[in-house]
């Protein structure tokens, strides 16, 4: 049965009336609600500009919602089973942000998969917490990192007592999941409150034919990008948080040290609207595109030098559920990197793909994912097959090395230790100062605090070499040649309970 309250949409019926209303604007934006006519007005028109609005009478502030930013919150947290949602105009990066430094203090213990996003390791260092990684569960077939088991989970768990918080992925970026509930249920009867990282999965809580949502499975919190699979403009998320365990005077404030002030009622008005389509649109449309992807699916298996990594196959590699939404394809029998085809599909065949990997590559699929398109997927597939396949050898077998790096100190002391700027090849030993990632999907090789190996520049060397992208910490124009470690000789390693 759908609540009929769910068809409004309080913000932007709101944000709408202010545009028309022929007011005199004396505030800010500086275009005036439209009146400089620019390039971009003249392409998208006026109306985008009157929608562009910051926070005046009538339309509520982001920072303390009274009105109708709370409603519309609210009408969010219903729709997602939680009971409290927070807009994010900054995306789900803010979200991990204040999730972290609301829960964790400096040295409380957090547990966490080694394959976090970028921004869960930001949260370390400004939150001052310590790390305690969990070894995610690794397909060697095509290098990368899925779920979490429960054993790995608990037996974490069991010998860290006086940890905090769990964190965990729901799902991946590649869409695996782990037994969310089953670690819940387990981490809340050791008192941990568990956060969520969900920025693949907010279309989770709108079908029933995809895996359960983190407020499904009774996590306390978790920070969900409905932009990038429900729908809403970028940038444009939300936090949601069910049950006692959240100290929402602190997480409000955390929020409001993050955020901006000034924050984007064409981002808000996004999520009002997207929540509302998803509730009443989202289960039927999510079948439908769980259809075309099993179509596209099974005739992508039959083009030579094509392998389709499906929930079958998965689930025989002992992950706990996928989420189908995702088209992962192993490219690497066509003797093409994942990094060569994410090239080729674009400037051959005007194919945007979502990331690339050393042997596959990955498609994010949503209600807005076309039949169309993907029947220009497969076609693309096949010629790049007619061309490549057996005129080129295989590539090798990944040498995977899931990287496990010492940690030598917090990630917050390595960050504001004094630094030295080195070559790569002269790093081996010393502690990194900073974060080397792929991005996308923004996944650490080395956080700052942790011991830089032979293996972990191997690594990055051959991600430089295959083309992936590369990011660091540093501004600089040395593209990963050199790298940030700590000046050990002026360095004074504080111990003990301090900020």
């Amino acid at each position: 049965m759908r609540d009929p309250k769910q068809k409004n949409t309080p913000f932007f019926t709101k944000l709408k009336e202010y545009g028309n209303s022929r007011v005199a604007p004396f505030d800010v934006p500086g275009h005036k609600l439209g009146r400089i006519e620019n390039d971009m007005q003249k392409y998208v028109g006026k109306k985008l500009y009157l929608l562009d609005a910051n926070s005046p009478v009538g339309l509520d502030h982001l920072n303390y919602p009274t009105g109708v930013i709370n409603e519309a919150q609210g009408l969010m947290a219903e729709a997602m089973s939680a009971d409290r949602s927070y807009f994010l105009t900054n995306g789900t990066t803010t979200g991990i942000l204040a999730m972290v430094m609301s829960v964790c203090k400096a040295n409380d213990k957090i547990i966490l998969p080694r394959n976090v996003h970028k921004s869960v390791i930001n949260g370390l260092i400004l939150s001052g917490a310590m790390p305690i990684f969990i070894k995610p569960n690794i397909d060697e077939l095509v290098g990368i990192a899925n779920d979490v088991s429960f054993d790995i989970v608990k037996k974490a768990i069991d010998d860290n007592p006086d940890a905090k918080a769990i964190f965990l992925i729901n799902p991946t970026y590649f869409g695996v999941v782990s037994d969310i509930k089953r670690i819940t249920d387990y981490a809340h009867t050791h008192n941990l409150v568990v956060m969520v990282d969900e920025a693949h999965g907010a279309q989770f809580y709108f079908s029933h034919r995809l895996p359960l949502g983190a407020m499904e499975a009774g996590a306390d919190i978790s920070a969900t990008s409905m932009h990038k699979t429900a729908g809403s403009l970028t940038q444009s998320s939300v936090i949601l948080t069910k049950g006692e365990r959240i100290d929402h005077q602190r997480l409000r404030a955390t929020l409001n040290m993050l955020q901006s002030t000034s924050p984007s009622s064409l981002l808000m008005a996004s999520l009002d609207v997207a929540r509302k389509t998803m509730y009443f649109e989202g289960k039927t449309r999510v079948t439908n595109i769980l259809k075309l992807a099993k179509i596209a699916r099974e005739k992508l298996k039959t083009i030579p030098g094509i392998s389709v990594i499906d929930k079958d196959y998965l689930l025989n590699q002992g992950c706990f559920d996928y989420d189908e939404t995702k088209l992962m394809v192993k490219v690497s029998d066509l003797g093409l990197s994942g990094f060569d085809v994410y090239q080729m599909m674009k400037k051959n065949y005007n194919i945007q793909l979502e990331l690339a990997e050393s042997h596959m590559i990955l498609c994010v699929l949503t209600i807005g994912t076309t039949k169309q398109d993907l029947e220009r997927l497969v076609i693309a597939f096949r010629k790049l097959s007619e061309k490549y396949f057996k005129s080129r050898d295989k590539l090798p077998k990944i040498e995977f090395r899931y990287q496990f790096p010492e940690p030598y100190a917090r990630p917050r002391d390595a960050y504001h230790a004094p630094k030295n700027l080195v070559k790569l090849e002269d790093a081996v030993d010393e502690i990194s100062a900073e974060s080397i990632m792929i991005y996308p999907p923004g996944i650490p090789i080395i956080i700052p605090g942790e011991v830089i190996t032979e293996d972990v520049v191997k690594d990055i060397k051959f991600y430089k070499e295959k083309g992936g992208a590369l990011q660091s910490d540093i501004d600089n124009d040395t593209d990963i040649d050199y790298v940030q470690i700590v000046d050990k000789e002026n360095w004074i390693k504080y111990e003990g309970d301090l900020i």
